[in-house]
This record gives structure tokens, C-alpha cells and sequence, in this order.
């Protein structure tokens, strides 16, 4: 299970960068059952909204994922990130299968 959020264009790209990578990031690594998480920039829209990054957090399966989004260091992560981003970002939840 993948936990994928899309982050909107930041007013100032260096400040959320040491926000996010200095400090939010550090508390996702704590959630439990996370196996990995991959960053990416994205350079332009072909259609349709145009957003700054992409994150994609990793979890072992379905009920990792689960345990992972009800943790108190999710929620954590969570708190801390809307300190600086707060509706700046949108987040879904997918699958390498149906």
C-alpha cells in the first residue's frame, strides 16, 4: 500500500524544503510499518493542475498501511506538517493491484 500526496507550489520553496525534509520527514520515518519513500519534483503539467512534489510513502501491505496511518507518529507527522502547510497538499492512498 502506497500513501501518495501531492504537494501544491510553496510561496517559499527553500523554507518548505528545510520544513519538510528537516523536520517532517525525520517524524514520517518513525511510522511504523513504512518500508520506504520517494520524492519527486514535478517539472510541469500537461493537463490539468500543476503541483511543486509528489511523495509516495511505502508500507509492507494493507494492514501496515493501516496501523501506519493510525499511528501516534503519523499523527505527529501530520501535526507538524500543517504547521507549514496546511491545505497545501492533497493526499490518496493506492495500490500496485486492484
Amino acid at each position: 500500500m502506497k500513501l501518495v500526496a501531492l504537494y501544491k507550489e510553496p510561496e517559499d520553496r527553500d523554507q518548505f524544503k528545510k520544513k519538510y525534509f528537516e523536520g517532517h520527514i525525520p517524524l514520517i520515518e518513525k511510522v511504523p510499518g513504512l518500508v520506504g519513500t520517494e520524492f519527486t519534483y514535478i517539472r510541469a503539467a500537461l493537463q490539468g493542475e500543476t503541483y511543486y512534489m509528489m511523495a509516495v510513502l511505502t508500507f509492507t501491505d494493507k494492514e501496515s498501511f493501516k496501523k501506519g496511518l493510525n499511528s501516534p507518529e503519523m499523527a505527529a507527522a501530520g501535526e507538524y506538517l500543517d504547521s507549514f502547510a496546511k491545505d497545501q497538499y492533497t493526499l490518496f492512498f493506492g495500490s500496485d493491484s486492484e
